[in-house]
């Protein structure tokens, strides 16, 4: 069974959606990751906005934006691999064939230094480039697309490539997928600020629109279904027991430790950290009560 994100949005007012909704924000140039944040915030009079995984402010493209209590979602859907779009400048001149090659060395499992004004602790770590192609080439610009591991510097990325060609940085940048947050899905702040105008004077159908069910958790974590009859026990905090599973047969494909999210019918529980031991199911680590 899978969860009907168009039913639950359309059952659901306004406010409710406000509670527990994501925003697939297109970027542009200039403001911080922080900044669209809060001003989604401000715009909707919420409690409470976060984004998932910050652009540099230069870099333009997807940003989902989770709003009041989406925002316990934050780790299960910001760690995903993410898709970008560049140019990056050559330093010296480079034929295809050596360049292509070059290329290749830096697909699969590579090490990087975080950039000196990142947030993150600077010590190596590794992560996965899926994915780096020469889409069009102009002299020494080079377009391209990537596919990497939540984590990567595609700026540091391109200067690591330079180093064993003769030179290269990062020129534009735009993020075209986020986890499942993808481009041709996303609004600009112009008609993000329409969408709240026409709301303010009654009209919601735009703002309705933009705004995408918390439940879409669904399509990232495995779903496991309990019985109606057990839904207070799990809001007050219950773990969840083996008898208030209805679809039992899952536990031979999940592995001790994973994330699940939980349903009764349509209705969104909490995410759990899977157990599989004797009687206990899972523990809870977000409950939407």
């Amino acid at each position: 069974m899978e969860i009907n994100l168009e039913k639950i949005k359309a059952d659901k007012s306004i406010p409710e959606l406000l509670e527990f909704s994501i925003i697939n924000i297109d970027k542009p140039t200039g403001p911080t990751s922080f900044s669209v944040s809060q001003f989604v915030k401000t715009s909707l009079k919420l409690r409470k906005t976060s984004h998932l995984g910050t652009l540099d402010p230069m870099v333009t493209g997807v940003l989902p934006v989770a709003l009041s209590r989406a925002c316990r979602l934050n780790d299960y859907l910001m760690h995903r691999d993410k898709t970008y779009v560049g140019i990056m400048r050559l330093h010296k001149e480079i034929e295809d064939k050596k360049l292509g090659e070059e290329i290749k060395n830096f697909i699969g499992k590579i090490i990087q230094l975080p950039p000196l004004r990142s947030r993150v602790k600077r010590a190596l770590r590794e992560r996965e480039v899926k994915r780096f192609e020469i889409l069009e080439r102009d002299g020494k610009d080079v377009l391209f697309i990537t596919e990497v591991q939540a984590g990567t510097y595609i700026r540091k990325l391109c200067d690591d490539i330079g180093k064993e060609i003769g030179g290269a940085h990062m020129l534009e940048l735009r993020r075209t997928k986020a986890g499942i947050f993808e481009e041709n899905q996303s609004i600009n702040l112009y008609d993000f600020e329409k969408a709240v105008e026409e709301y303010k004077r009654g009209n919601e159908s735009l703002l309705r629109k933009i705004l995408i069910p918390g439940e879409i958790i669904s399509q990232v974590l495995p779903i496991v279904f309990i019985k109606n009859d057990v839904v207070k026990k799990c809001f007050t905090g219950s773990p969840i027991f083996a008898n208030f599973v209805i679809n039992l047969e899952i536990k031979e494909k999940l592995q001790e430790g994973e994330k699940i999210c939980v349903f009764s019918d349509e209705k969104f529980i909490g995410c759990y950290n899977f157990i599989g031991k004797e009687d206990l199911f899972a523990r809870p680590e977000f409950v939407l009560n």
